[in-house]
């Protein structure tokens, strides 16, 4: 890993994915099937997938479920946030962070400069990060403890 973070780094590569026409109970499906909380919505541009959209299971929930609507006569496209934050894959951390909290967004797409999905960064992704990097830095005020009690003695 380099000195710097990148979104690229700490993205998830295997990205659950749908399209824009995809029913919203096989939707749901894939995300149960892959055990995620959101898809991200894809067109296929000369081979190519680009980011169209997110679809959360809150989504879900506050768009369909809520006002009672029929789950299997709606699509993706009808339900999913369309143009969605997304992040470059060379952007650092901070600035991750810094746009999920502008845009309120847990999970943000990680694209090429063609728009091209390459992963999926979520909050989790950045906490375990976080994680590993304080248990470096317990470790290291733990090791200058012992070099000066090794010294003391």
């Amino acid at each position: 890993m380099s000195e710097r973070l990148t979104a690229g780094e700490i993205c998830t590569r295997e990205v659950a994915i749908a399209y824009r026409h995809t029913d919203l109970v096989t939707a749901a499906r894939l995300m149960r099937e892959h055990h995620v909380g959101a898809l991200v919505v894809v067109d296929d541009t000369q081979g190519l997938r680009t980011v169209a959209g997110v679809l959360t299971d809150r989504d879900i929930v506050i768009s369909v479920v809520a006002p009672e609507l029929a789950p299997d006569s709606l699509t993706v496209g009808e339900v999913m946030t369309a143009k969605p934050v997304t992040a470059a894959e060379d952007a650092s951390l901070i600035d991750v962070l810094r746009s999920m909290r502008a845009h309120g967004v847990r999970r943000i797409p990680v694209v090429t400069a063609q728009q091209v999905l390459i992963g999926l960064v979520a909050l989790d992704d950045i906490l375990e990060v976080l994680a590993q990097e304080m248990g470096m830095l317990a470790a290291t005020i733990g090791r200058g403890m012992q070099r000066e009690r090794d010294q003391r003695n």
